[in-house]
């Protein structure tokens, strides 16, 4: 064929059973690249499709302007279940061109501990992390640790004065964990009055709370990068100074600014104030340089809802910095409320009156929070309910999925109990709609891994397990596993349940629950 003949057909599950299990518009695809009728070059597919499947296909159907319409036999089934069950789940392929990643989540201040609001930032930065791992990219884990500042002094200034006695300032922090750092303080005989040792301290009390949060949360931070040490290790000056190499940095009017117009901007930004203070986009900047040094090809940030102005000034920097050779990419966390009885419970390190991850982790436990803080999209505002997060029903979407596995692993070692004689060839067993329907919702989960990485949705591993679950559900039903009748069927129907599990194990795993045995 002269010229580029080359095409990429679709192959499609079918949306009804009477067009088959899967349907191609490869014929249509060829027609004009081989000058035929899509229908003539249909039979001549289905022909050869029948021939290289054997009694994998049923039969390959001519429909429409020339779709073929694939009927698999209960072997394809067979086949499919086993393999599975063999690997664990069907296999994730990695991505074309994987990337060395940097993954910066959370990076609550280190003020105070660790709200619920905190733990969906972490459920959500953790189940990306494992998603884009899976996929075959290198990620590394980052928690910025914002220990310089105005809150910072803030923080020692409310420490102080409750070592004294005193209410905290009227913008410090009011929280009962205050006064527990103000008796810690005190018994290690610092003085109110050097509020410099005491932010210091009292960061290094708060940021090892919260290692103990997200590690009890199931969250491990390869990193904890200190803003401090922008300016001691001098990366502030290195930072701005290779912005400056690069010619998109001025000076006017005593400060220095970055011309990120140039790059889709609003406004030029100031990156040092003519008093010399470098400015809190000067430090972020410098910080994302810094990134970018250590080999990182793409930064993401996982940020809170009031920072939907910072994106786009932060992607000019790195556009004018790197000119595409670093991507940085955004994802913006929406809000969580705790609702119990109606009512919506709010959060504030400064008000005191926060609900801590690990109070909400105490109360529903690590895997109902996980699951209820990532079943919906990031992008939406979620109303947390803890009456239903913390009963154990199939109302409870995270229980009804593990009690499937858990369920299995019943099954499973009833049939280890019961084992008794030839157990038959299970590739030669029939197979009932409902398993078929269970392993092609088996056979999607590589896709969905894909699809939730690329779209950086954890929320459809939660959406996707949950129809796993309601398929095995549905297929122990209908069908017998141990003690079932007809040569290989038992043993074929034992190994889907196997496939089932290994899948359930995997989908909560990147989730980062636990799928138990026993329930």
């Amino acid at each position: 064929m002269a010229g580029d003949q080359s095409v990429t057909p679709a192959l499609d599950p079918s949306p009804r059973p009477e067009m088959g299990d899967y349907s191609t518009n490869a014929a249509m695809m060829l027609a004009k690249p081989l000058g035929r009728a899509p229908r003539e070059i249909a039979a001549d597919l289905a022909t050869a499709i029948e021939a290289e499947l054997g009694s994998s296909l049923e039969k390959a159907e001519i429909a429409g302007p020339g779709f073929i319409n694939l009927f698999l036999g209960d072997a394809w089934y067979r086949e499919a279940a086993a393999s599975m069950a063999a690997g664990g789940s069907a296999a994730v392929a990695p991505v074309g061109e994987p990337e060395r990643i940097i993954v910066e989540f959370v990076s609550a201040n280190p003020t105070g501990p660790l709200t619920a609001a905190s733990g969906r930032h972490a459920a959500y930065g953790d189940a990306l992390s494992k998603l884009l791992r899976a996929t075959g990219n290198d990620i590394t884990t980052e928690y910025y640790v914002n220990d310089g500042g105005t809150q910072v002094e803030n923080f020692a200034a409310s420490i102080a004065a409750r070592m004294n006695g005193e209410e905290p300032p009227e913008d410090g922090y009011k929280g009962t964990y205050v006064n527990e750092l103000a008796e810690r303080a005190r018994s290690e005989g610092h003085d109110p009055a050097d509020l410099e040792r005491l932010a210091r301290t009292g960061v290094e009390w708060m940021v090892e709370g919260i290692r103990g949060s997200l590690e009890n949360f199931g969250v491990s931070m390869d990193d904890f990068f200190s803003e401090r040490s922008l300016y001691e290790d001098n990366l502030v000056d290195r930072g701005i100074e290779r912005m400056r190499e690069a010619g998109h940095v001025f000076d006017e009017e005593g400060a220095v600014w970055l011309r990120t117009t140039d790059f889709g901007d609003d406004k030029d930004r100031v990156l040092i104030r003519s008093s010399g203070e470098v400015t809190y986009f000067g430090a972020d900047v410098a910080y994302h340089v810094d990134k970018i040094e250590r080999g990182n090809e793409r930064l993401i940030d996982v940020l809170g809802a009031d920072h939907h102005g910072y994106v786009a000034r932060m992607a000019a920097a790195m556009e004018a910095l790197e000119g595409g050779k670093a991507e940085f990419e955004a994802q913006i966390m929406q809000l969580i409320h705790l609702v119990e009885g109606g009512e919506r419970t709010k959060m504030s390190k400064r008000a005191g009156d926060i609900v801590t991850l690990d109070e909400l982790t105490q109360d529903i436990g690590v895997d109902a929070a996980r699951w209820f803080l990532l079943q919906r999209s990031h992008n939406q505002t979620i109303d947390l309910d803890l009456d239903l997060a913390r009963s154990q029903s199939s109302e409870n979407p995270v229980y009804y999925v593990q009690y499937a596995h858990a369920r299995i692993q019943s099954i499973l070692r009833k049939a280890a109990e019961a084992d008794g004689g030839d157990p038959g060839d299970p590739l030669a067993a029939p197979a009932d709609p409902s398993e078929k329907a269970l392993v092609s919702k088996l056979l999607a989960f590589p896709a969905e891994v894909h699809e939730a990485a690329e779209k950086r949705a954890p929320h459809r591993i939660c959406a996707y397990a949950s129809e796993v679950a309601a398929a095995f559900h549905a297929f122990y039903r209908d069908c017998l596993v141990v003690g079932a009748e007809g040569d290989g069927v038992e043993a074929a129907r034992i190994q889907l349940c196997e496939a089932t599990a290994g899948t359930i194990r995997q989908s909560l795993g990147l989730l980062g629950i636990t799928a138990p045995d026993r329930m």
